[in-house]
């Protein structure tokens, strides 16, 4: 219960806040759902994220939850959005906070209006970030094998840039498919989100020492995953509400709650214990990227959908892991199947 405790904290608290200053029963209605929807969008994020922290110092590891909750829960679900819409917009960012406030519907119709360059910038880390899971020579448990043991897959992980060059490929097919007038913005956003992901990857080998991840790059890397996972719950947010205030508390909270279960599973060891959990989680990534890609052209798929195609993942790898547990498969035999 102490991991959950200080979530438990800003839970009451913004209930509290919902229902006195922001509109009783029908906004702290509000605020449940989006806690629930954030979480149920983000679990596989608290997955990674505990097989990073794992990685970093324990100083780091307290750093995450000294500045990282508050950076995810205003930084992230409520300035990160608005200096988006203010890039997007053309506007001030002063200008954007105001507009936030005081019409929120037209704040709503930039957002989305900024929604493809957002699902691309998104959608293009996440993506690098499930590749390096897939082409990762040194990890030696294997999920889904027709695939992990693809021989062709086997072979061009021992290649130099596969990820990036995947990446690439994929992008200049989504680029060539989309409208002219948007293709020159998708095309930085999505550039964008793999230029990131490489340089977190490059600085942080450089930094690293005796396996203990640097914690700079590590934090950051941290929190653009974060950034990459709540833009689907910013923008589905609206569909409840359009007060922002409400929004951030609700988004919020499910933020603390995915921070408090990865410290939860960092110190219970939970990845070790469920062999398959982070191939779930990450193939529950690959999916969310999919779908932003998806959105891009089309932005008629639910939110909840995308919360339940994750949590399916990470359940059947969990289920999985139980299953060889009992039976007692305790090693893995890797591709040599």
């Amino acid at each position: 219960m102490k991991y959950f405790r200080s979530s438990i904290i800003i839970t009451l608290i913004g209930f509290a806040v919902a229902f006195v200053f922001l509109g009783g029963f029908s906004a702290l209605y509000v605020v449940i759902l989006l806690s629930i929807l954030e979480i149920t969008l983000s679990f596989d994020n608290a997955i990674v994220n505990a097989k990073v922290l794992e990685t970093m110092s324990p100083v780091w590891q307290q750093r995450f939850i000294l500045y990282g909750i508050p950076i995810a829960v205003f930084g992230m679900r409520f300035v990160f959005p608005i200096v988006i819409v203010a890039v997007a917009g053309g506007l001030g960012v002063v200008d954007t906070f105001f507009m936030a406030l005081n019409d929120p519907h037209e704040y709503h119709k930039t957002l989305e209006g900024a929604g493809q360059y957002i699902y691309a910038f998104g959608g293009a880390f996440l993506l690098m970030v499930f590749l390096d899971f897939l082409f990762d020579e040194n990890r030696e448990i294997k999920w889904f094998k027709p695939l992990e043991c693809n021989r062709f897959i086997r072979k061009i992980a021992y290649a130099q840039h596969t990820e990036t060059i995947i990446a690439t490929v994929i992008g200049l097919a989504l680029i060539y498919n989309v409208d002219l007038e948007v293709s020159r913005g998708i095309a930085l956003a999505y550039f964008t989100g793999i230029l990131l992901h490489s340089l977190i990857i490059t600085f942080d080998e450089l930094l690293s020492t005796n396996g203990v991840r640097s914690g700079v790059m590590g934090f950051l890397y941290l929190e653009v995953l974060d950034a990459s996972f709540s833009f689907d719950g910013v923008i589905g947010a609206f569909a409840l509400s359009s007060d922002v205030f409400i929004i951030m508390i609700g988004l919020g909270i499910g933020a603390m709650f995915v921070r408090s279960l990865t410290l939860y599973m960092v110190a219970k060891k939970t990845l070790n214990q469920y062999k398959y959990l982070e191939h779930g989680a990450h193939y529950a990534i690959v999916a969310l990227a999919i779908i932003m890609f998806v959105k891009i052209f089309t932005s008629h798929i639910n939110e909840i959908v995308v919360g339940t195609i994750g949590i399916l993942f990470v359940g059947l790898a969990i289920a999985h892991s139980m299953w060889e547990k009992r039976k007692g498969i305790i090693e893995d035999e890797g591709c040599n199947c």
